[in-house]
C-alpha cells in the first residue's frame, strides 16, 4: 500500500518537473529547462521578445530563427507554451506564395509588324 502511494507521489512530482514554460514570461534559464532549447536558442527567444510579446506560435516561428514548424511541435511537447497555448500545427506562418512562371518569350515571327518588317525591338 505504501509502495503504491510513494509511486503515485513520485509520478506526480515527475509530471510537475515538466511544467509549462511560457516563451513570453520565462527567463533564459527557465527556457533552457525545456528539452531542445540551449543557450543560443534561449538568447534568440529573449532577444525577439524584446520587441514585444509573442502573439502566438506563428509569431514565435516567424520571429525566432531556428524554430520551424517541426521544431515548434517538439518544443511544445517538451513543455514550451506561447501565450499559454501549446503548438497545434495550425499556428505556423503561411508558406510563401508559389513563384509565378515567366511569360513566354515572343518568337521572331511575332516580333514582325503588320508590314512584314521586323519590329524595333527585334534583334539585328
Amino acid at each position: 500500500m505504501i509502495r503504491h502511494f510513494l509511486t503515485a507521489v513520485l509520478a506526480a512530482l515527475a509530471l510537475n518537473a515538466q511544467a509549462a514554460v511560457d516563451a513570453n514570461q520565462a527567463s533564459r534559464a527557465d527556457l533552457e529547462t525545456v528539452k531542445g532549447i540551449g543557450p543560443g536558442l534561449s538568447a534568440k527567444i529573449v532577444q525577439a521578445r524584446g520587441t514585444g510579446a509573442f502573439k502566438g506560435w506563428g509569431d514565435l516561428v516567424e520571429r525566432v530563427g531556428g524554430i520551424g514548424a517541426g521544431n515548434a511541435a517538439k518544443l511544445s511537447q517538451a513543455g514550451l507554451t506561447v501565450a499559454g497555448a501549446s503548438y497545434d500545427g495550425s499556428a505556423a506562418p503561411a508558406a510563401p506564395a508559389a513563384k509565378q512562371p515567366a511569360p513566354p518569350r515572343a518568337t521572331k515571327a511575332e516580333k514582325m509588324d503588320k508590314s512584314g518588317k521586323a519590329a524595333a525591338s527585334a534583334e539585328r
